[in-house]
C-alpha cells in the first residue's frame, strides 16, 4: 500500500503519469495500473484523464490529504524502528539552493528532528553560484544545489530529478489549449530570475539549444516565491520548478502551459569540494534520499 500511495502522491504533484514514472524510475503503465487499483479499491475516481493532461478530482484532492498523512506516519515509523540505533550529529551545517530551501528540505529537516530532536541545523540558502562559492572557500563543507555539475573543483552526486515548466495564472485564458510554440514564447510578457540563479541558468541553456537568445522579460525577481506572487496578480508567464507549484496547481491558482518541442529537465545535486570526505555528509545524504518524498 505504501508504494501505491507514493505513486499516487507523485502523480498528483506532477499532474502527469509520465513525469511520475520518470521521477520514480518505473514505467508509465505501472503508474497507470497502480492508480487504477487504488480507484477500484476505494470505488472512486482520483484523476480526470484528458487528452494531454490529468487533473485531480475533488475526491482525488481529499485522497491526497489522507495520503500525505499516511506517508508521514510510515516515515516516522521507519525512522523510529529502522534507524533508532544510528548515531546522530549535534549540528548539521550546509548550504541549499533557493528552490530546495523553500520546497524540499524543510520537510526533510523537520522529520529528522522528530527522530533526533537534539540535532541542530544551520542552513545557508542562496542561489547555486553562491552556495558553490561558499563551498569552494571552505565556509561550507557541502550543500545541495540545482543546475549543472561542471566545476572540476567540486564533486557532485545526483539527488533528485526536477522539471522546469512554463506557468501562468490559472485564470489566464490567452492560450485556451494550454500549448504554445517557441515563436510565441518569445513574445509573451515574461518574469525571470536573477543572474546566478540555477533555474535561470538551465532555462537559458535549453533556450539557446533552440536558438532563442532573448525573451520578453518585463520583470526580474530574486526568488520563486516573489515570482509566484506576481503571477497570481497578473497574466504574465514564468519558468518555475514543478516542485515549487504543487500546491498552486492543486488549488487551481496557477497552471502549466506546454511549449511545443521544449522540455526543461535538470537534476538537483549533493555537492562538496573534490576529494572531500565526511561521515556526516554521507549520513545526511543517505537520510535525505530516503525521506524527501514523504
Amino acid at each position: 500500500m505504501k508504494t501505491k500511495l507514493l505513486i499516487f502522491k507523485t502523480a498528483a504533484n506532477y499532474l502527469s503519469f509520465t513525469k511520475a514514472a520518470e521521477q520514480l524510475f518505473i514505467s508509465q503503465p505501472a503508474i497507470s495500473k497502480s492508480i487504477r487499483n487504488l480507484e477500484e479499491a476505494y470505488k472512486t475516481t482520483l484523476f480526470l484523464r484528458k487528452r494531454n493532461s490529468i487533473e485531480l478530482t475533488s475526491e482525488g484532492k481529499a485522497f491526497l490529504i489522507y495520503t500525505n498523512k499516511i506517508l508521514e506516519i510510515y516515515a516516522e515509523m521507519e525512522n523510529q524502528f529502522l534507524h533508532k540505533n544510528e548515531n546522530h550529529p549535534d549540528l548539521i551545517n550546509f548550504g541549499v539552493s533557493t528552490t530546495l530551501a523553500n520546497y524540499i528540505m524543510p520537510k526533510v529537516i523537520a522529520k529528522f528532528r522528530v527522530q533526533f530532536p537534539n540535532t541542530k541545523f544551520e542552513i545557508t540558502a542562496g542561489n547555486s553560484d553562491d552556495i558553490e562559492e561558499l563551498i569552494l572557500n571552505q565556509t561550507l563543507n557541502f550543500g545541495i544545489i540545482e543546475g549543472k555539475n561542471t566545476n572540476r573543483k567540486l564533486q557532485f552526486s545526483k539527488f533528485m530529478k526536477d522539471e522546469i515548466v512554463l506557468v501562468t495564472n490559472a485564470k489566464n485564458n490567452t492560450f485556451k489549449k494550454g500549448l504554445i510554440s517557441l515563436e510565441v514564447l518569445q513574445e509573451v510578457p515574461f518574469i525571470m530570475r536573477e543572474l546566478g540563479s540555477g533555474t535561470k541558468e538551465i532555462v537559458v541553456e535549453h533556450l539557446n539549444k533552440h536558438h532563442i537568445k532573448k525573451l520578453n522579460t518585463v520583470v526580474t525577481l530574486n526568488s520563486t516565491e516573489a515570482i509566484k506572487n506576481y503571477l497570481l496578480n497578473s497574466d504574465n508567464f514564468a519558468f518555475i520548478s514543478i516542485h515549487a507549484i504543487s500546491e498552486e496547481l492543486t488549488n487551481n491558482k496557477l497552471k502549466i502551459i506546454d511549449v511545443k518541442d521544449l522540455s526543461i529537465e535538470r537534476w538537483f545535486y549533493f555537492v562538496s569540494r573534490t576529494g572531500y570526505q565526511s561521515n556526516l555528509m554521507s549520513y545526511f545524504e543517505k537520510y535525505t534520499l530516503n525521506n524527501y518524498n514523504f
